[in-house]
């Protein structure tokens, strides 16, 4: 097995994000045909969204100060098992990405519902540095690793734990994500919030799933700024999953607000189903902060009106994180770096 540099290691994967950006649309939307054919939630939208995202991850500055901000990697590459996810385009790539830039070999298990979309990324990698050959494996087996990485449910994550206790592990579990509305935000504001509520059909974890706001809030100008998204409805699975729920909520009597595509209920819970945005009311920036604190541990991501709330980010940018953001907020880099 040749090893690569770290400096060629990072060359690569600057071209990789060049050459994603540089795809002819003709290509991206032949790519995207195919991932919706294994994934029916990946429409064409989505799969060029999910692109757009790794384009950012892959800028040379951002990338190069990353990868070299960490330790010095292990002399001897080990072997590292990621069991990724499918929930959402290319959710796995983060992670493909620290173990190949750490230094260490990649076996991964794809998930059936995503594996178009990383074979590409992989094979494409590999034309740009055919030396990633060697350290990139796919397998449905994940015996014989040296460390382990895994996402999946609060289910799940109990049995990876128990599986890999014996070895080095990162196991994510459920997340979900939230934003805070102070009610004075201009229609363009919420205009992009609704980006963060409904890319990917909400259903990635930092999809918000879940609106903090003022006691008095009114609902009606949110839902006026919103109705540039009622394509969704379209899409028949999000449209079954909101009639499912629509009737759920009128067979128990539940209070809620419908704009023929999304109901917003008011709940104490995080996560909220396909179709349904959920809302607590704070009367005081004490009280908000307290209620977003009883939440921390599941949250992934706080979107307020350009990041004014702190620790937060910018309405719209939720599903844009840049390349230093992890999963759970768990270092991975640091992880890896880490094994001996």
């Amino acid at each position: 097995m040749q090893s690569i540099k770290l400096s060629d290691r990072i060359k690569a994967f600057c071209a990789l994000g060049t050459e994603i950006g540089t795809l002819g649309r003709d290509d991206r939307k032949e790519l995207a045909e195919k991932a919706r054919n294994e994934n029916p939630w990946f429409t064409e939208e989505s799969v060029l969204l999910a692109l757009k995202g790794i384009e950012m991850l892959l800028e040379k500055d951002d990338l190069n100060s990353w990868a070299t901000s960490y330790s010095p990697e292990p002399a001897v590459p080990k072997t590292v098992g990621v069991a990724m996810a499918g929930n959402i385009p290319l959710v796995g790539f983060h992670d493909f990405l620290c173990v190949l830039i750490s230094g260490h070999r990649l076996k991964a298990k794809l998930s059936s519902q995503d594996s178009v979309l990383l074979k590409f990324i992989w094979q494409k990698l590999v034309e740009i540095e055919p030396r990633f050959l060697d350290y990139i494996a796919v397998e449905e087996n994940l015996k014989g690793v040296d460390a382990m990485i895994a996402t999946g449910s609060d289910n799940t994550a109990r049995y990876f734990e128990y599986y890999f206790r014996k070895i080095p592990h990162v196991i994510r579990k459920n997340r979900a994500s939230c934003a805070v509305i102070v009610g004075e935000e201009p229609h363009g504001e919420l205009e992009q919030l609704g980006k963060d509520v409904f890319s990917y059909f909400g259903l990635g974890c930092r999809n918000v799933s879940k609106l903090y706001v003022p006691e008095k809030f009114k609902f009606e100008y949110l839902l006026e700024s919103w109705q540039n998204f009622g394509t969704v409805i379209d899409h028949h699975k999000y449209g079954n999953n909101y009639d499912y729920q629509k009737s759920i909520s009128l067979l128990n009597q539940e209070s809620f607000l419908d704009n023929g595509f999304l109901l917003i209920k008011e709940s104490s819970n995080l996560v909220s189903p396909i179709a349904t945005l959920y809302y607590e009311k704070y009367n005081s920036q004490e009280d908000l902060k307290e209620k977003i604190e009883i939440q921390r541990q599941k949250l992934q991501v706080v979107a307020s009106a350009r990041g004014w709330y702190s620790g937060s980010v910018p309405f719209g940018k939720a599903q844009l994180p840049n390349v230093a953001e992890y999963s759970d907020n768990v270092d991975t880099m640091n992880f890896l770096r880490g094994l001996k």
